[in-house]
């Protein structure tokens, strides 16, 4: 079997010749290829390269078009810093809504405008025409939540949806329509599945989420399918209580950071009667970069025995960070291989 095959048996709820692997690599990738992380960010025929490169030596599944959650508030027109080794980032004190009525002059970039949500969409062609049918290719768009504190600056949103809930549910609904047109032209240039970045739900609590988060997520993930696309959920963070509502969103692949342990996730998924798909969940940091590699093996062991045996798919709970030791990603393959 290639990767894509992997991933593909393993939605549908087949046998695999062993686990899909899809750790996410962003800072990783750029430094395996040897370039700096503004380089990767900035550029997509760069980010192309990093991708295929670290997949290949890796023998990950897919390669992915992530790279920061700034390109469509960037493309909004918000403030974002720029540096040369680390990734872009959201200026919280100038946020774009600070004042919240920007909202009702605020229209959406167009996605194919050239923009930096356009290098993205370039990124997923470029992927599409080097690695399709070999490799799943992994597009990506920032969640209902994460985009709107992106927009509106994190601890203004908070306050928010208790002051004035009429606002955020009209930020929301901008913050999806964009998503959804950016999800669309990402399927269009050949990605097999979407990631939904939504970090900041993992900060609201699991009354805010049901009544605010989970509706926009919800219509995100329905209306992605609606184009034939696939999603996967990737939110990072303690996501303990909000596990019985993530089963019920319909994606088909969900990520879980290592404060989430499998086997609660499972029995979340279990009790919604959702034959779940998990990635994850191991401590990027104090286990893949600097654990052993016998260590990272018996963290994925637990990780599998707790997904029940079945739909679970190798990854760390996010990103492998900069500076992991070579054979430690290695050894998350290792893992994969030794496993159907």
């Amino acid at each position: 079997m290639n990767g894509y095959q992997r991933v593909m048996h393993c939605l549908c709820g087949e046998p695999t010749d062993r686990l899909p692997a899809m750790p996410i690599t962003m800072m990783f990738a750029a430094q395996t290829l040897g370039v700096s992380y503004g380089q990767y960010a900035s550029d997509y025929r760069t980010l192309v390269e990093a991708q295929l490169v670290v997949a290949n030596r890796y023998d990950f599944d897919h390669v992915s078009a992530i790279s920061d959650p700034a390109r469509e508030a960037a493309d909004c027109g918000a403030a974002v810093h720029f540096y040369d080794d680390q990734p872009p980032a959201l200026d919280e004190e100038h946020s774009l809504l600070a004042d919240k009525s920007t909202l009702l002059q605020l229209r959406a970039p167009d996605p194919m405008g050239g923009g930096r949500m356009y290098d993205r969409v370039q990124a997923v062609r470029l992927l599409s025409e080097r690695a399709k049918g070999e490799k799943w290719i992994e597009g990506w768009v920032e969640g209902p939540c994460a985009e709107a504190a992106d927009l509106r600056g994190i601890n203004r949103l908070m306050l928010d949806f208790g002051d004035d809930p009429t606002f955020v549910n009209d930020l929301f609904e901008f913050v999806l329509q964009m998503a959804i047109s950016f999800a669309k032209v990402q399927i269009e240039a050949g990605a097999d599945i979407l990631g939904l970045g939504d970090a900041a739900a993992s900060l609201v609590g699991p009354r805010l989420y049901r009544k605010f988060v989970y509706p926009y997520e919800k219509r995100l993930v329905e209306a992605i399918h609606a184009m034939g696309g696939r999603v996967r959920l990737h939110i990072c963070g303690n996501t303990n209580k909000i596990q019985p509502e993530m089963a019920t969103l319909g994606c088909e692949v969900v990520d879980l950071d290592f404060m989430v342990p499998l086997a609660t996730a499972r029995a979340a998924a279990n009790a919604a009667n959702c034959p779940q798909i998990y990635a994850g969940n191991i401590d990027p940091v104090q286990v893949v970069r600097n654990g052993t590699p016998e260590g990272i093996y018996v963290a994925l062991k637990n990780c599998f025995e707790e997904a029940g045996r079945k739909g679970y798919i190798v990854a760390a709970g996010c990103e492998i960070p900069r500076d992991t030791p070579a054979a430690n990603v290695h050894s998350l393959i290792e893992f994969a291989k030794s496993h159907s």
